[in-house]
């Protein structure tokens, strides 16, 4: 959606360094609570100092506990007790699903075998491209300043944006008269009036948003609005029209911005070492495509370039935004994140 990005849900965000600091004592702490009340007792195997629980013959372990507790970000240590607790139910409730599985052999049907497969060819890949990008070197503060410099609508122009979007089905024959009307337009709700006065199908989204959690690519057209400005878009059903309804002043220094831009950074270089690299291994590959994928890339690329089908989403972003018409405190590094791109 035009708005909100939300594509980036997986961005790699600049607080990642200190996330992983965070882990890391939760792991301690958990550790250390699952430990407790062994006393030393050297009699004990250390397999047998690992275990948190027997599901029936299958052992449960810390270290499974522990694997869970890391990917949840955000984790306090002073958590580290309850949250091992509740990890350690579900992975119970888990061991038991699964025993019953194999018990009814599903881990021998087709399409499971197949999910399988699948899983373990994503994470060796992924387990690849990581071991590709761990030679990345950190950025240098020069370069920060420079990428902190080249982006004043993301930090020392940051504003807080109230808009609104009207996504209107239009011919193109009918442009015209919207246009007129919005210029004419003393507010957003007097046009929406006219729109259905006329007929004319629409739908409405409303948000608040910082500078970081709108599409880079739009984010420069929309700084330089001004409050009660509009700026219209083709779609390929009509037109879109984005309403600056108000905006607030909120910029963010360079210390505060460091993490973000980091993070943003190194991401990047990883995304063009991993392509060149992929590139690499492409043309010392031989690949036959077989079939209906006689064509290879290049039919690929063309079917789909082709107009799909089904009608365009209720709201459609466009590369390009026409020129305006007149008419929370702290910053989140992982919203810069989104702002800038990340996946």
């Amino acid at each position: 959606m035009y708005l909100t990005n939300q594509e980036n849900a997986r961005a790699v965000n600049g607080s990642a360094g200190f996330a992983g600091l965070r882990v890391a004592a939760v792991a301690a702490a958990v550790v250390a609570v699952m430990l407790a009340g062994c006393g030393g007792e050297s009699s004990k195997s250390d397999k047998a100092s690992q275990t948190a629980a027997k599901v029936n013959k299958e052992e449960i372990t810390v270290h499974q506990i522990n694997f869970v507790l890391q990917r949840q970000q955000g984790l306090k240590p002073e958590q580290a007790e309850a949250a091992s607790k509740q990890v350690l139910e579900r992975l119970i409730e888990q061991e038991l699903a699964v025993q019953k599985a194999q018990e009814l052999k599903l881990d021998r049907d087709p399409r499971v075998v197949q999910q399988i497969e699948a899983a373990k060819r994503e994470i060796i890949a992924r387990a690849y491209v990581e071991r590709i990008g761990e030679s990345i070197a950190k950025p240098t503060s020069e370069e920060v300043a420079k990428y902190y410099n080249e982006k004043p609508a993301l930090f020392k122009d940051r504003r807080i944006y109230s808009l609104q979007e009207l996504v209107i089905e239009a011919k193109p024959e009918q442009f015209g008269q919207l246009r007129q009307k919005l210029e004419s337009a003393k507010n957003v709700g007097e046009f929406a009036e006219f729109l259905k006065a006329n007929d004319f199908r629409f739908t409405g989204n409303q948000a608040v948003r910082a500078a970081e959690q709108l599409p880079l690519n739009g984010l420069e057209s929309i700084a330089r609005m001004k409050d009660g400005d509009s700026a219209v878009t083709q779609t390929a059903n009509g037109i879109t029209v984005l309403f600056l309804v108000g905006s607030r002043s909120q910029p963010v220094d360079e210390t505060r911005a460091r993490p973000a831009i980091e993070a943003f950074l190194v991401n990047q270089r990883k995304s063009e070492v991993v392509q060149k690299d992929i590139k690499g291994l492409r043309d010392a590959a031989k690949i036959d495509y077989i079939g209906k994928f006689a064509g290879g890339p290049a039919a690929a690329a063309s079917a789909a370039a082709m107009p799909a089908p089904s009608a365009a989403p209720a709201v459609a972003p466009a590369p390009a935004v026409e020129a305006p018409a007149a008419a929370a405190s702290g910053l989140n590094a992982a919203d810069i994140s989104k702002g800038m791109g990340l996946k």
